[in-house]
């Protein structure tokens, strides 16, 4: 039963390349929108990828002054303009709060890779003395945490995440934690990345993990299916607003959602591959559910960490099954219409997963065409499904064996 301990959502800021905001993002995700195209950060051709999963219509000035948006990396600006976005879903007037009572934890796996591929050319060319200032605070990984907080004269807890392609679920996580804690009333919390970028596809693309369907872009991200053959580099933002209830009803603010529970383990097994039978994915799932006293029966629908990779997929199967035994629970891969966001994927999908909770609606896993016999999953294949769950899951899987698993709920 919900107390006035319970930690909600309350608000959400988004930025993907299918919506920038609660409602666009919603309304495509479910409506079954691809956002996969031709990359436009760079020349692509000649690399092994082309495609990509852009936020093509973000301007940073929209949110933030050109003073601030120029002392950015691109991954501070979606962080903080999330962030910013954020705090106006949740109605939260920052000026009627104590500002060392709101936190913030925004993680980045990779950081700001397009600042150092530029700024290595400079300093190879033109030798010492011609990097920009700029360089060193635009790549230190907290940067999209510090960032938000000075856009927002906040003084709380800040933190950021480093966790692979688990680290914004990590970040939601910790942030639970600090919360329960009593370190803070209110913590932004969530991930950002944006590392499209000539050396970064490329490195990808030679591990053999990007899909090369060139010629078919929003086809190109089919979790799931017999014939995917890699992931799509996204990038974008998620941050959720979460607080505790007796400070969201004190303010009169209406939860989505209930945080309820996370779950993080370590495969301790590979730098990339995950551990082939699951069990440590498996038991993040468990501990996520332990952590939000709920039993496997109790789950509606599950946010896949479906990254379209023939051995991820798989993997996660095993890991599902074993939690959930043969019980036909409803898992989709939001990754097949926004790519993988690596950083930002656990806290986009975070987002999504505490929207379903809150809306009753199963987004689907589009491209999903051919049956996979070893990913025998009810993937809610190209069409939403509406259905009221009382609880959700929402997986995030990283290189090195990072773990971690939410558990959103109704009030």
């Amino acid at each position: 039963m919900p107390n006035e301990k319970t930690i909600v959502v309350t608000g959400i800021g988004v930025f993907t390349s299918i919506g920038c905001n609660r409602a666009d993002f919603w309304n495509a995700l479910i409506s079954g929108k691809s956002g996969v195209q031709r990359i436009q950060a760079f020349d692509p051709e000649g690399h092994l990828s082309q495609i990509a999963s852009e936020v093509g219509s973000f301007n940073p000035e929209d949110f933030i002054s050109r003073k601030q948006a120029r002392r950015m990396a691109r991954v501070s600006q979606l962080a903080s303009c999330a962030a910013i976005e954020a705090v106006k879903d949740a109605g939260l007037d920052l000026e009627e709060e104590n500002p060392a009572r709101i936190g913030c934890v925004i993680g980045s796996a990779a950081g700001d890779y397009t600042n150092i591929e530029e700024q290595h050319l400079r300093f190879r060319q033109k030798g010492p003395g011609s990097v920009n200032p700029l360089s060193v605070p635009r790549v230190i990984p907290n940067m999209p945490a510090c960032n938000a907080a000075i856009v927002l004269g906040i003084h709380g807890p800040n933190l950021g995440v480093a966790a692979a392609c688990a680290t914004g679920a990590c970040a939601v996580g910790t942030a639970l934690g600090l919360l329960r804690e009593g370190r803070a009333d209110v913590i932004l919390a969530g991930g950002a990345e944006s590392t499209i970028t000539p050396f970064v596809v490329d490195g990808y693309a030679c591990m053999s993990v990007l899909s090369r369907r060139n010629d078919e872009p929003e086809r190109a991200s089919r979790p799931f299916d017999a014939d995917r053959d890699g992931f799509v580099i996204g990038e974008g933002a998620g941050v959720l607003v979460l607080e505790t209830l007796a400070h969201a009803r004190k303010r009169q603010a209406e939860p989505l959602a209930v945080l309820r529970g996370f779950g993080m383990t370590s495969d301790a097994y590979n730098i990339v591959l995950p551990d082939p039978d699951g069990k440590w994915a498996a038991a993040a799932i468990e501990g996520a559910l332990k952590d939000a006293e709920l039993n496997p029966e109790d789950i509606g629908y599950i946010n896949a960490h479906g990254t379209s990779t023939k051995v991820n997929d798989r993997i996660e199967t095993i890991a599902i099954r074993r939690v959930f035994g043969d019980r036909s629970v409803p898992v989709s891969s939001n990754k097949s219409m926004i790519g993988h966001t690596l950083g930002a994927a656990g806290a986009i999908e975070a987002v999504a997963t505490a929207l379903t909770v809150h809306y009753g609606i199963l987004p689907p896993t589009i491209n999903y065409e051919t049956k996979d016999p070893e990913c025998d999953l009810d993937v809610v294949p190209n069409e939403a499904r509406e259905e009221s769950i009382s609880a959700a899951i929402s997986n995030a899987f990283g290189f090195g064996g990072q773990n971690a698993v939410l558990v959103f709920a109704k009030l």
